[in-house]
């Protein structure tokens, strides 16, 4: 029987994909591997694809658009196409890529989520903003407190907004400052809004075997 595996930048990817599937009905992974970075995933990513080996073996893989969703793309087709591949979308679906491998190869069925939703620039940070209820007059006022950071405080980059904000705000609830997935498990932030919906749907759909 074949390996359902997920590949992901990061710890944060992992405990937010695990307090989903656990908040949600989700079909059961063999593994959630953790890289250092988005460079990292990608720049071995042709290698992990050809290592699955197992008749059967799914491989999922959810990275972030970061600034330029068709820069990602781009980098993201050229190693799926370098392992294989054929017939690799020009620009992800918007409710989540899945392709299927060559006949005859022992490549994996592979399924590629863009963060934050195959669509726009972004990171995890974005998605999770989607959980925060109805963006809560606490929210705003987060929001409010990061975008107006005296020029010359600010440390992060406008990339890293979105994270500030989410800190932000995790710190300001009834238990401050909750690592993401718990304040799924809380429901701090929402596992049940549309944007889980097509995340959670995408896993089904890639890997239900039958």
């Amino acid at each position: 029987m074949g390996r359902k595996l997920m590949l992901v930048e990061g710890k944060d990817d992992v405990h937010v994909l695990m307090h989903i599937c656990g908040n949600r009905t989700c079909l059961k992974l063999d593994e959630i591997k953790s890289h250092e970075g988005v460079d990292d995933l990608i720049g071995n990513l042709t290698e992990e694809l050809r290592a699955a080996v197992y008749e059967g073996d799914i491989v999922g893989v959810i990275v972030d658009a970061d600034t330029d969703m068709e820069c990602r793309w781009r980098e993201l087709q050229n190693k799926i196409a370098t392992a294989g591949y054929h017939d690799v979308p020009s620009k992800p679906i918007v409710g989540g890529t899945i392709v299927d491998p060559p006949p005859d190869t022992l490549l994996p069925r592979l399924g590629v989520w863009v963060m934050p939703n195959n669509q726009a620039a972004g990171i995890l940070e974005d998605f999770l903003q989607f959980l925060v209820r109805d963006r809560d007059a606490l929210y705003s006022h987060a929001s409010n407190s990061v975008s107006t950071i005296p020029k010359g405080f600010q440390r992060f980059n406008d990339l890293h907004q979105p994270k500030a904000l989410i800190h932000t705000w995790l710190a300001w609830q009834e238990t401050p400052g909750l690592p993401y997935g718990t304040a799924i498990t809380a429901k701090f932030l929402d596992p049940n809004v549309p944007e889980v919906d097509d995340l959670v749907n995408w896993l089904n759909r890639l890997y239900m075997t039958s």
